[in-house]
C-alpha cells in the first residue's frame, strides 16, 4: 500500500482533483491521501520525531506504544502523544491486540511550488 502526503493550498482543489484523475488513469493512485493547506501546517504535524517514529514502526512491525518508546529511547508520554496524532492522521493503525503499525510500504510527500502570479 502506498500513502501520499501533499500540500494543497486553498483554491487548488480543482488542480488536486485533476491530478488524482490523471494519476488514477495511469494506475498510480495512492491507497491513502493526506493533504495539508500549507507546508507550515504539514511540518507542524509531521515533525522530524514523528517521521522517525514512522520509520521505526515500519522497521520493527506491530508493537505496543511502550515497546515503541523503549526502541526509540524516548519518553513514553511524548511517544504516546505522537502515536495518538499519527493514528488520527491515518498514517499508523492499531490492530485487534492494541499494537500499532504502519500499514504502508511507501509514503511519498509531494510539495508543488506555485507559479508567480
Amino acid at each position: 500500500m502506498k500513502a501520499l502526503i501533499e500540500v494543497s493550498p486553498r483554491g487548488s482543489v480543482f488542480a488536486a482533483a485533476r491530478a488524482q484523475i490523471v494519476s488514477s488513469q495511469a494506475g498510480k493512485e495512492p491507497d491513502f491521501l493526506l493533504q495539508f493547506e500549507s507546508a507550515k501546517t504539514m511540518f507542524s504535524e509531521l515533525t522530524a520525531a514523528r517521521m522517525d517514529l514512522l520509520d521505526l514502526l515500519k522497521r520493527t512491525g506491530a508493537c505496543s506504544v511502550y515497546a515503541v518508546a523503549k526502541a526509540a529511547r524516548r519518553n513514553y508520554s511524548n511517544i504516546h502523544t505522537d502515536v495518538k496524532r499519527l493514528l488520527e492522521l491515518g498514517l499508523i493503525v492499531r490492530d485487534d491486540n492494541g499494537s500499532v503499525f504502519v500499514p504502508f510500504s511507501e509514503v511519498d510527500i509531494h510539495f508543488a511550488l506555485q507559479k508567480a502570479a
